[in-house]
């Protein structure tokens, strides 16, 4: 007699895909390990933890990446042309989150995925993250006296800047790690193996 078990008795496993940005050269495999929903209302995460901190790690040095490049953008700006904080700080956030979302827009298009889609599944993924990066880079930028009024050639303003950037990711990475562990954030875009 031949036993058949049902779909819900056997572990499901995914097949490893490749990043579809990876390049023909260095393809990444992505393997995903499906865990059983634990009784009680909690939830087994859809990683193991290792890979969710590298999962997280990279999400936030993505997201970090774009805010680094948007923050020194603005703030060279604002400080060349002798503006006062506010503005600064104005140019500056736009411009990270501007080149963040385009930088999750940019693989999401090339794989062919509508404006509207891409759109959304970017702020999906980086509000949270970015926007969390931007409140601790500017506020630790505006309580160091004077990094702020420092010129551009000033060590302070350089000094100041690596390290606020630095303490952004920092206090990232935990809200990335959260995201991805309940499908959110990251997780969403990792999902369509584009980025």
């Amino acid at each position: 007699m031949i036993r058949i078990e049902s779909a819900a008795t056997l572990p499901q496993i995914e097949e490893p895909q490749a990043c579809c940005c990876a390049g023909p050269k260095k393809q990444e495999q992505h393997y995903e390990r499906h865990e059983p929903k634990m009784a009680h209302g909690h939830h087994g995460t859809a990683q193991d933890t290792p890979a969710l901190n590298r999962t997280a790690l990279m999400a936030t040095l993505h997201c970090l990446t774009g805010c680094t490049i948007g923050e020194v953008l603005g703030m060279v700006i604002g400080t060349a042309l002798g503006w006062t904080n506010w503005p600064t700080v104005a140019l500056a956030v736009a411009l990270a989150f501007l080149i963040g979302y385009g930088m999750t827009l940019q693989p999401l298009r090339k794989a062919g995925m509508a404006w509207g889609a891409a759109l959304g599944l970017a702020f999906a993924s980086d509000t949270l993250s970015m926007g969390t990066m931007e409140l601790v880079d500017n506020v630790i930028m505006l309580v160091i006296p004077g990094a702020m009024d420092a010129g551009l050639f000033d060590p302070l303003f350089w000094g100041s800047l690596i390290v606020s950037l630095i303490l952004a990711g920092a206090a990232a990475f935990p809200v990335n790690r959260w995201l991805i562990a309940q499908g959110k954030g990251h997780a969403l875009v990792h999902g369509h193996h584009c980025h």
